[in-house]
């Protein structure tokens, strides 16, 4: 069958490379797609806010199954004029979707089907959200409600620091998204993902990561989109996963159900794992990035197989996934200036001398010069994955590739993976 991929990022480059490698996929189209996609996919032009030029595309190139790489299209509906025009789509209803586009909306249903997760309150003006600030001690986290390309929580460990994270919001730093804010207690514990893909009914595990969100290394600075991850997360034992499906996945696909409201596409699941067992931090409706990146280097099972399963409702109908025991490590290169404004147009060379040396470079903001030189053009430039038998030997395949590639302009973090390069040292 024809695939079409929507987006731009690391995540859809990671997608398409495993798209690419189905038995099922005829020929793979990805729209806007990047200089790394191109190398599987026929890249276009299409635009997916609008809706009928996805549709018309999809009919003319007898597209039999769309995957949507990024949160905003979902949040826009564009699965749901996919479905209404008969068109497969892997990815959930714009109602749906909520669970990203809202953390509000997601606070509240899992208040009603018992979910464990921290304590909240909403404010729809920064007055109410500065009383809430007192409802809860420090440190206490701040978010904007809707949609920020992960940079709109805040952890404040000072009074000031929420109150200025609050003002950001109201003052329309994460544009619409800043017409409400969610002030939430803070957790204790250590945080990780897990994975399932669901078509409304069934349940299928479908990994576990960590990743790193602040840009410094010991995981220091602001927060960004994500810094590095590996999988699978070794402190998400077969007994936390376990409970993860029983009191977190399983009543949020019956509590969509019953709201009429059916979850299709995949829950990703942000998790402290608290004293108290694992609580949900919050829900995301895509794959991560660059958790998505690990887990496709992992994945040995048809990955078209179950997104098309998925959007057909027929997910039970499937053995579960195979996944390999090794650990995927990707660390970020990003451009000089990121989380702020980084630096672009910084040209990129040596991806080839880095994947002969075994890794997979998945590219996450590049593009193409005036000479086809490869260049940046975007904060998070490119994802340098590797696979090995441990967290520590991952790590290190990680690295060499990382120190081939000669981008000047550009930084990583050189600690990905610590936590569990630790724990391996310390067993050992």
């Amino acid at each position: 069958m024809n695939i079409l991929l929507l987006g731009s990022g690391g995540r859809e480059h990671a997608l398409a490379w495993k798209l690419a490698q189905s038995a099922q996929c005829e020929k793979l189209f990805a729209a806007p797609g990047n200089p790394g996609i191109a190398q599987y996919a026929e890249c276009l032009a299409l635009d997916a806010t609008d809706h009928q030029a996805v549709i018309a595309f999809c009919n003319d190139e007898r597209i039999g199954l769309v995957v949507v790489g990024p949160e905003a299209p979902l949040v826009d509906g564009l699965a749901d004029s996919l479905r209404g025009a008969g068109v497969p789509v892997f990815g959930p209803s714009k109602a749906a979707a909520q669970l990203e586009g809202s953390k509000s909306f997601t606070k509240e249903m899992c208040l009603r089907a018992g979910i464990p997760t921290a304590g909240y309150r909403r404010a729809d003006s920064e007055a109410e959200a500065m009383a809430a600030l007192d409802a809860f001690g420090l440190p206490v986290v701040v978010k904007a409600d809707g949609l920020a390309a992960g940079k709109g929580v805040t952890v404040a460990m000072t009074r000031e620091e929420a109150e200025e994270a609050v003002r950001d919001i109201f003052a329309g730093r994460f544009g619409s998204d800043g017409a409400q804010a969610v002030i939430e207690e803070f957790m204790e514990g250590e945080e990780a993902s897990y994975f399932a893909l669901t078509d409304g009914s069934t349940i299928v595990p479908f990994g576990t990561a960590q990743d790193h969100k602040r840009v410094g290394e010991g995981d220091t600075g602001p927060n960004t989109g994500g810094m590095g991850a590996y999988s699978p997360a070794p402190i998400m034992t077969p007994m936390l996963r376990a409970e993860v499906v029983s009191k977190i996945f399983a009543p949020t696909v019956k509590a969509m159900a019953d709201a009429g409201m059916p979850y299709s596409g995949v829950l990703y699941a942000g998790l402290m794992l608290t004293r108290e067992g694992p609580k949900l931090i919050e829900y995301n409706c895509r794959f991560g990035d660059p958790e998505c990146q690990v887990l496709m280097m992992r994945l040995e099972s048809d990955l078209a197989e179950f997104l098309l399963a998925c959007a057909q409702n027929r997910l039970a109908a499937l053995e579960p996934p195979r996944f390999s025991d090794d650990t995927a490590m990707t660390v970020v290169m990003a451009a000089n200036g990121y989380p702020g404004t980084p630096e672009k147009g910084g040209a990129i060379h040596g991806i080839e001398q880095a994947e002969a040396s075994g890794a997979q470079v998945f590219h996450a903001g590049t593009a193409r010069g005036t000479d086809g030189t490869l260049v940046a053009s975007g904060g998070r430039v490119l994802n340098v994955t590797a696979m090995a038998e441990t967290v520590s030997e991952a790590q290190k395949k990680a690295y060499k590739a990382v120190d081939l590639i000669d981008f000047p302009s550009g930084f990583c973090r050189r600690d990905i993976g610590w936590r569990e390069v630790e724990r391996e040292n310390a067993g050992g």
